[in-house]
């Protein structure tokens, strides 16, 4: 019975010092070899966290927006990196927050995680890293939002932390092994889709296709930030893309070339000799691919629904690449509901660290409780809708 105590008191220890240390990291350059060690195939992150994308947004977006990189790294007893939460800090009314790099123009966020690691992460482990967090008292409170509960096959960890649904959904298509592309779409949507199709094949040149090089990325964002803005003023929407560093972002990331070839985000595209049809641009690993932005001509080509067409073409092209998901962005658009049967589920945490960290979640805490309230009532998200539309809110 003794030898089983110590055993069972050693196992316990074990588990309690499996977070032994955290890092603090406030330059990118400090980080860089310990984040892309956390990128390679034996550890669990999305396309979004990666360095070169993130980096990206922090000197274009993050720095100009006054976000200073706030690197949190967990280490073992020995040193080894079990995990990096990629995030930024600014103070708030006198508050520390940090929160995941990327804002608005990561769809998901999530930490770096070694894959043993995340596989088998406890609540212990996870209040051990807030307690470490804690202790160094550089931060009030973690506002972290858009979380996956799951990536891959693999738990995220910081589920284990307290946390609320996100008032954001993101429909996502599970691609089983074995799929066809045939049998992701329906055969009436695809015959529609045909018929639509047969409109644009006569024209000159016309083809689906992913950007490869410089020239090709170039010309093609040159065509998205001249169209996009036409088409959110169209629908009365605030052109996000104007924010200062945002374009210059988008075009660091795309032009990337990350290890595999490929790039930080790829273009994929429906174009004639005579015009650029549509875009869809987004991210991939290898298993998933989500998309991050969209437009399609403002010409007469427009009535053909192209971007439903090269939806389509995205997804066979990736159900052939034998890739198990792919999304369509947050939103629930009746497009994306097409093509994306399920919704992917999501989730926030609000961590306090420190007193005033605990009196801040409360009002942050109302705040959300507000935008679910507003999107669950149809009559409230009009109101909110126009009222955006009006004072670019």
């Amino acid at each position: 019975m003794a030898i089983e105590n110590q055993t069972t008191q050693a196992i316990v220890w074990s588990r309690r010092r499996r977070v032994a240390s955290v890092d603090i990291v406030h330059d990118l350059a400090a980080a860089e070899t310990v984040w892309r060690s956390l990128e390679r195939p034996n550890h669990s992150a999305t396309p979004y966290q990666r360095f070169d994308f993130l980096a990206a947004w922090q000197r274009q977006v993050g720095h100009r927006a006054g976000l200073s990189p706030f690197l949190v790294i967990a280490r073992d007893d020995v040193g080894r990196p079990l995990g990096l939460l990629p995030l930024a800090s600014k103070t708030v009314l006198g508050v520390r927050c940090a929160s995941f790099m990327g804002g608005n123009h990561s769809t998901f966020n999530m930490g770096l995680w070694e894959r043993e690691f995340a596989a088998t992460a406890t609540e212990l482990d996870l209040d051990a890293l807030m307690a470490l967090l804690a202790a160094r008292d550089e931060a009030d409170v973690l506002v972290l939002r858009w979380q996956p509960t799951n990536w891959g096959d693999l738990q995220n960890p910081l589920r284990l932390l307290p946390h609320e649904p996100s008032t954001v959904h993101c429909p996502v298509r599970t691609i089983e092994p074995g799929a066809t592309p045939e049998s992701l779409i329906s055969k009436s949507l695809r015959r529609r889709l045909q018929r639509k199709e047969r409109k644009l094949q006569p024209l000159a040149g016309y083809r689906y296709h992913i950007a490869s090089d410089d020239a090709d990325i170039t010309r093609l964002l040159d065509w998205f930030f001249q169209v996009k803005p036409q088409r959110m003023a169209q629908q009365k929407l605030p052109y996000v893309f104007a924010e200062p560093g945002v374009q210059e972002f988008i075009r660091a990331a795309c032009i990337t070339r990350l290890a595999n070839g490929g790039r930080a985000i790829e273009i994929h595209a429906l174009e004639c000799d005579k015009e650029v049809i549509a875009i869809f641009a987004g991210v991939s690993d290898g298993h998933r691919f989500s998309m991050m932005f969209t437009t399609y001509t403002m010409s007469q080509n427009a009535k053909f629904s192209p971007g439903l067409i090269l939806m389509r073409d995205i997804i066979d092209h990736f159900t052939d690449q034998n890739y198990r998901a792919f999304d369509f962005g947050v939103g629930s658009h009746d497009y994306k509901r097409l093509f994306c049967k399920d919704w992917e589920p999501i989730f926030d945490s609000l961590i306090p660290l420190s007193v005033r960290g605990r009196f801040a979640i409360g009002a942050m805490s109302a705040v959300n409780e507000a935008k679910r309230l507003v999107k669950s009532n149809p009559a409230l998200l009009d109101l909110a809708q126009n009222l955006r539309s009006r004072f670019r809110l």
